[in-house]
């Protein structure tokens, strides 16, 4: 992939590094000359001193052949200018933008730019951490409808397959995090003490999906 990223601070210059390392060509935009100290000495991408916005430095930094374009400078409206710029004029089908302002983040999202509304996704990761299981959902889709949630299992589930599991709680185990690996669980999969389960499940079912892990199997079902 080629990938143009605008903004060469902590998270830009962190970006391009990481993509350089996966083999990836990178060319980075920043109208401050000064911030591609950055990336250090062994980045090997483009550095392109602009806007992010201005078409002709996009083109410099090969828009017409990139496969992605993120938008991560300190502005919100830099950002959102140079991704629609990237999305609407060039035809570029990944673009994401960093937007510190979680409202304008939902608005946009509703437009087709994938959005990281860098402010709510920290004040998330902290509720997760702080609050019981359940509380707060590791993911929620932005229309609100499903969540994705880690739980421990309970000592009540060990040992039950998790078709019953699923049935019972009305949720899906996308995967199960197990003796430090992940694994898809099959039809016969049964559940293990110390597992990590990651559940999908439909928001307005997440109080009474947690109640019934809470409570154990019904025998009889």
């Amino acid at each position: 992939m080629h990938v143009v990223i605008m903004g060469c601070g902590r998270v830009g210059s962190t970006l391009a590094r990481s993509l350089e390392d996966r083999n990836h060509t990178v060319a980075v935009i920043d109208n401050e000359p000064d911030a591609f100290r950055r990336l250090g000495p062994g980045f090997n991408g483009e550095k392109i001193t602009g806007h992010g916005f201005d078409q002709q430095v996009l083109e410099k930094a090969g828009i017409r052949r990139c496969d992605a374009f993120a938008a991560v400078s300190s502005g919100d409206n830099s950002n959102i200018i140079a991704a629609r710029v990237a999305r609407e004029t060039f035809g570029i089908q990944q673009v994401v933008a960093r937007i510190y302002d979680p409202g304008r983040a939902e608005v946009y999202q509703r437009l087709g730019i994938t959005t990281v509304a860098t402010v709510k996704w920290t004040a998330d990761q902290v509720l997760r951490r702080i609050l019981p299981a359940g509380a707060e959902p590791d993911f929620r889709d932005p229309s609100g409808t499903i969540r994705v949630d880690q739980v421990p299992v309970p000592e009540v589930w060990v040992g039950h397959r998790t078709v019953h599991f699923q049935e019972q709680t009305r949720s899906r185990i996308a995967w199960i995090d197990r003796l430090g690996e992940g694994m898809l669980p099959h039809r016969d999969s049964v559940i293990q003490e110390g597992d990590l389960l990651h559940l999908v499940m439909v928001e307005r079912d997440a109080g009474q999906t947690f109640a019934v892990i809470e409570r154990g199997p019904d025998q009889d079902a």
